[in-house]
């Protein structure tokens, strides 16, 4: 496979043009599948804290530039690399991808679709998924706080005001960080999760199948917290659950054109000002940059 040493070297050979060595592997893997391929890489992971890496409405003006005047008739295989984001913000851009490629669409994951990125995947037909990869918890975040994290908070002032009133001035200060009905809106958007996932996956990866305990199955899991929103759920751990995830490593010309583009995007990333790639196999793009 193209490793990232390998890719690094690859690009110092074309005069550092990173984009043209990532572009080149995009097109050769669309020209694989016979599929339109749209990379969405954030480089949260490369650039932490740095504010437009998650899932957001911003990103729908991204999808709509690299769907436009491809062949829909082809289908798309989504790369997907996020921590995660606004589920209503994904459900829009979910929604959109399927209506343009009559509900064509699989999700590839290189390596890491956390939160409304494992939202996104469970959207697709099938998931692609290496021995690297990982989805994770479908609890929503708000400003980088899992939904789970803020509602334990909640729960653990009531508990200790109840306990030690004398506390009041302490959780008055914390607590003011949120603004008000603030926890209805956590609780609200946690809703949603479990309701889109349930319904995405009864529409599109189970179609016409008659897979009710394994969609709950699979929406109970995904929703287990386990007290660690960042917790990593394998490729095993994806099958056993019930989601159908096809190996990447059972073709090994995929493997080595997705990984070459994984290993060209974290380059690009650590390299450059950009923040997020939005791009297709034409090399039409949307590239946020700091």
């Amino acid at each position: 496979m193209g490793s990232w040493n390998e890719i690094l070297e690859e690009i110092k050979t074309n005069n550092n043009n990173v984009d043209l060595v990532r572009r080149t592997y995009l097109k050769k893997l669309s020209n694989h599948t016979g599929r339109n391929t749209i990379l969405y890489y954030s480089g949260w992971l490369e650039k932490p804290q740095m504010p437009g890496t998650d899932i957001t409405d911003l990103d729908m003006p991204g999808f709509m530039t690299t769907v436009n005047k491809l062949n829909k008739s082809q289908g798309v295989d989504i790369i997907l690399h996020s921590p995660g984001g606004d589920p209503t913000a994904t459900e829009h851009i979910v929604n959109y991808l399927h209506s343009v490629f009559n509900n064509d669409v699989r999700v590839i994951v290189p390596h890491m679709a956390m939160s409304a990125g494992t939202m996104f995947a469970c959207a697709a037909k099938e998931i692609i998924m290496g021995k690297q990869s990982c989805l994770g918890p479908v609890d929503p975040q708000f400003g980088g706080i899992p939904a789970f994290n803020i509602i334990e908070e909640f729960k653990n002032a009531k508990k200790e005001l109840t306990d030690n009133p004398q506390s009041s001035e302490y959780w008055r200060q914390l607590l003011s960080k949120y603004p008000a009905a603030f926890l209805y809106r956590v609780f609200d958007a946690m809703k949603l999760s479990k309701i889109l996932v349930q319904e995405w996956l009864e529409k599109y990866m189970f179609k016409d199948e008659n897979k009710t305990n394994i969609i709950k199955e699979i929406v109970k899991k995904l929703n287990m917290n386990a007290k660690s929103h960042a917790r990593h759920f394998s490729l095993q751990y994806c099958i056993d659950m019930g989601l159908k995830i096809v190996r990447l490593e059972d073709d090994a010309i995929l493997q080595d054109l997705v990984l070459s583009i994984y290993h060209a995007s974290t380059i690009t990333i650590s390299s450059t000002r950009a923040i997020k790639l939005i791009e297709n196999q034409e090399g039409r793009a949307l590239i946020r940059q700091i």
